[in-house]
């Protein structure tokens, strides 16, 4: 198996504390965004209808179908503007600055309105304990436009490395995608096998959407900023979780088991400070993946393959 060799740019350092509120207000408003694909895009299995993704400039939900056309959201962090446009041409933005969410709401809404969109969203979070409507969000969030940069610059480095991983499986593997409820970056591999029924319980969420999202068994990866640990991290699980899963061997050193998560954890800070960070990355999703289908007895000859090179077939 081949590994992408060193990054050319370093990774960038972003703990989590100088910036946790303004990663909070983010949070905040991808859930809006998300929302907003979520009201226009018609289901797709385990919510991958609703997600955001990464691009050279920020996040955005991709085309969603609107009576005006096919419409597109999009944070702009090098520009500091969220970005609303249509397939007809029209164009609308307002800049990105320290607001309260019902402020960053108001000006989307009125923003999809000027191009000929309609605004009709589920208007309280989602995925979050104690969740405020967004209507009455209104106090004063700070906006720190560098350390959200350095977080874009993460995500473009993590993507890269994802979406390598992603090319070594024959069956069903999901997008790389940033889910807005929980505000990580994923990508998630199916056995092909069906899964028991998910207990759900997640706040402000309703268990028949978790139930659909675990409908098969899986093993996922991804990555979180750090809200609720306290520092970027990268995890690994799988459901349901076999009961070897915790006991198999996992790459790097600096994985741990999180009993009370149920998955492999791995410091974004440990994946940084090594001497090839893609690399380590990618054992770390390769080893916990290996983990997860062999405790979980998956058919792994027909589901797996060589990780794709850059104008090469898949050998067949």
């Amino acid at each position: 198996m081949s590994h992408p060799n060193t990054s050319p740019e370093p990774w960038p350092d972003i703990p989590y504390a100088p910036w946790a509120e303004t990663a909070v207000a983010l949070h905040l408003w991808t859930q809006i965004m998300g929302k907003y694909r979520l009201a226009h895009t018609p289901w797709l299995n385990h919510s991958w209808h609703a997600t955001l993704y990464v691009t050279p400039r920020g996040l955005t939900t991709g085309l969603v179908p609107d009576q005006s056309g096919m419409v597109s959201l999009a944070l702009d962090f090098h520009d500091g503007l969220c970005v609303v446009e249509t397939d007809a041409g029209a164009r609308e933005t307002f800049p990105l600055g320290a607001m309260g969410v019902s402020q960053f709401q108001a000006g989307l809404r009125d923003a999809v309105r000027a191009v000929g969109g309609t605004f009709s969203i589920h208007g309280r979070p989602n995925e979050m304990k104690d969740a405020v409507p967004f209507t009455e969000d209104t106090m004063p969030r700070p906006y720190d436009g560098a350390a959200v940069l350095q977080f874009h610059q993460a995500l473009v480095r993590i993507e890269r490395v994802f979406s390598q991983f992603r090319t070594g499986f024959l069956a069903k593997v999901s997008p790389v995608h940033l889910f807005w409820g929980s505000f990580d970056l994923a990508v998630t591999r199916f056995s092909g096998a069906d899964a028991p029924p998910h207990p759900g319980g997640v706040p402000n969420l309703p268990d028949t959407v978790t139930q659909e999202a675990y409908s098969h068994e899986v093993s996922s990866a991804g990555f979180w900023p750090g809200a609720g640990i306290g520092e970027p991290m990268f995890y690994s699980y799988a459901y349901p979780t076999p009961e070897t899963f915790s006991q198999q061997p996992v790459a790097p050193d600096a994985t741990r088991w999180d009993a009370e998560l149920g998955e492999f954890l791995l410091p974004y800070g440990a994946v940084r400070a090594s001497p090839n960070p893609d690399k380590t990355l990618l054992d770390f999703l390769t080893s916990t993946y290996v983990a997860a289908a062999k405790s979980g007895d998956w058919d792994r000859k027909t589901l797996e393959c060589d990780m794709g090179v850059p104008g090469v077939p898949r050998a067949v």
